[in-house]
């Protein structure tokens, strides 16, 4: 049996701590405070007369979905101090003033965010038909469909595992931008922990919504981040790295939500055998 959890969204999330010193990069962004995750997500601290403004900005070539909290004592946050928001490809956005209460040196605010790939408001097109992720003509078992009881459950409901040889061919099931990837890594094992050896490769549709390939092996990524892919484009190749007892490859495609949370939606794949709702553990189908 496997599993497959998406272990990226847990490495997003960013302490940041106001007069700290941070391990995050700090900018001078014309004279003002700069702080980024992963040079993508960025907050800007802006001093004003009425107090300082928090700006968030995305610095990718694509949409994220930013969540945001600051524990505050002798200030106010306008309009809140705790939100979720998406971000525009290269969108710069002034989301909380904080207004200090009195002049204290006692009064102190810190933040936390954190970024997804993608749109929390997603609409994803339920007609459309995914193409199969592998070479047209070939067919591989079904491990684990729609809602096993085994790992897809929750949000990893829609995901689906398909049992193939270390190697095998991965194509894009849809087309899009590769936004995150991963391919270092050589260890696949089932210990608590395990998730953060997986490699992979993250697609956004142009809905907002990203298609996961997961398990790959070692320098298995053929493609590059920003790198726009087309439907059936060969992407990499399967592997058993990561939460994984045997090789398989990992599907599903997401939504994000706030602070890193997701789920995953149900689709529809296309194959010789005729349109697929519902892969089902066992069954075997034909890519067109």
């Amino acid at each position: 049996m496997t599993t497959s959890i998406p272990s990226h969204r847990l490495s997003l999330l960013l302490l940041l701590i106001v007069g700290a010193t941070l391990a995050a990069q700090n900018y001078a962004d014309d004279g003002r405070d700069k702080r980024c995750v992963d040079g993508i997500a960025c907050i800007i601290e802006v001093e004003t007369e009425a107090g300082t403004d928090l700006v968030a900005e995305n610095l990718a070539g694509f949409p994220v979905t930013v969540s945001f909290y600051a524990r505050l004592r002798g200030y106010l946050a306008e309009p809140d101090n705790s939100l979720s928001l998406v971000l525009e490809t290269g969108e710069k956005r002034r989301i909380v003033r904080l207004e200090p209460l009195g002049s204290s040196r006692r009064n102190k605010y810190r933040y936390w965010f954190d970024w997804s790939p993608g749109r929390m408001d997603a609409k994803h097109d339920d007609s459309y038909r995914y193409r199969l992720p592998y070479q047209t003509g070939q067919n591989y078992r079904v491990l684990q469909g729609f809602g096993s009881r085994f790992s897809h459950t929750g949000a990893n409901r829609y995901a689906v595992d398909f049992k193939m040889p270390v190697g095998t061919a991965v194509h894009a099931a849809r087309s899009g931008i590769v936004v995150l990837t991963e391919a270092s890594h050589n260890r696949g094992c089932w210990e608590d922990g395990c998730g953060k050896y997986a490699n992979f490769i993250v697609v956004l549709h142009d809905d907002g919504t990203t298609g996961e390939y997961f398990h790959l092996r070692q320098n298995g990524v053929l493609v590059s981040k920003n790198q726009r892919v087309s439907r059936g484009e060969l992407i990499g190749y399967s592997g058993n790295t990561g939460h994984t007892t045997t090789p398989h490859l990992h599907f599903a495609v997401y939504r994000p939500g706030t602070w890193g949370k997701f789920e995953s939606l149900p689709v529809r794949f296309r194959s010789r055998e005729g349109d697929v709702e519902a892969p089902r553990a066992g069954g075997r189908y034909t890519a067109e």
